[in-house]
């Protein structure tokens, strides 16, 4: 089992940057988790932000994220980054850290249900 703390977020203005972590602790090995990142805004979905596999050797996006956020991984301190530049405000949301077991070498997982383990979320608000 493994349980994940989100930290980072905060207020910031339309095109500025904000780096999101999520610290991962328990009696498991965080290098063998796929790692995701989701958000949701009042009133919707939570959707998929980005994903990275236990090896860190393939990263997904949605489309709306793309070219802007980057998702990365320090196995070595059990921690997944959001890199998260030229924001929006419509990005805002609260931002969720999501890990599960399964998968291989180059697996991510884009849908919220193939996710065990969810962190607290942390908020993120953009204004224009």
């Amino acid at each position: 089992q493994v349980q994940l703390v989100e930290s980072g977020g905060g207020l910031v203005q339309a095109g500025d940057s904000l780096r999101l972590s999520c610290a991962a602790s328990g009696r498991t090995t965080f290098s063998s988790y796929s790692m995701g990142w989701f958000r949701q805004a009042p009133g919707q979905d939570r959707e998929f932000v980005a994903a990275i596999s236990w090896s860190g050797s393939r990263k997904d996006y949605a489309d709306s994220t793309k070219g802007r956020f980057t998702i990365s991984r320090d196995n070595a301190k059990n921690t997944v980054y959001l890199q998260m530049n030229s924001l929006k405000p419509e990005d805002t949301a609260v931002y969720y850290c999501a890990a599960d077991r399964s998968g291989g070498y180059f697996s991510t997982f884009l849908r919220a249900s193939d996710y065990e383990y969810w962190g607290q979320g942390t908020q993120v608000t953009v204004s224009s």
